[in-house]
């Protein structure tokens, strides 16, 4: 979970990452993510409401660790959702959560 922590940071100071759910849900509607991570411990409403749409759109949806955690790495209170617009960041994730 290190590494997906590293490539979310990575992704957020180069501006290709979109965090909350709000903004996750309004990138979603504009077809802007490659994928998005949930945090483990997201709330039920929270989820519903962002894998929904992911589905519709077909973006990968990646199960990261506690919400806490990554808003501690991002520098951000507690994150429950993160859009990752860049395929390239996309496709690490996907392979550092494999």
């Amino acid at each position: 979970m290190s590494r997906l922590l590293g490539l979310l940071g990575l992704g957020l100071r180069s501006g290709g990452v979109a965090v909350g759910v709000e903004a996750v849900r309004r990138g979603l509607q504009r077809d802007e993510f490659a994928c998005v991570v949930m945090a483990a411990d997201a709330s039920p409403r929270a989820m519903e409401k962002v894998e929904r749409l992911a589905r519709a759109r077909k973006v990968l949806v990646v199960r990261g660790p506690a919400a806490d955690e990554i808003g501690a790495r991002l520098g951000r209170p507690p994150v429950m959702a993160a859009g990752v617009r860049d395929r390239a960041l996309a496709d690490g994730i996907q392979r550092a959560v494999s």
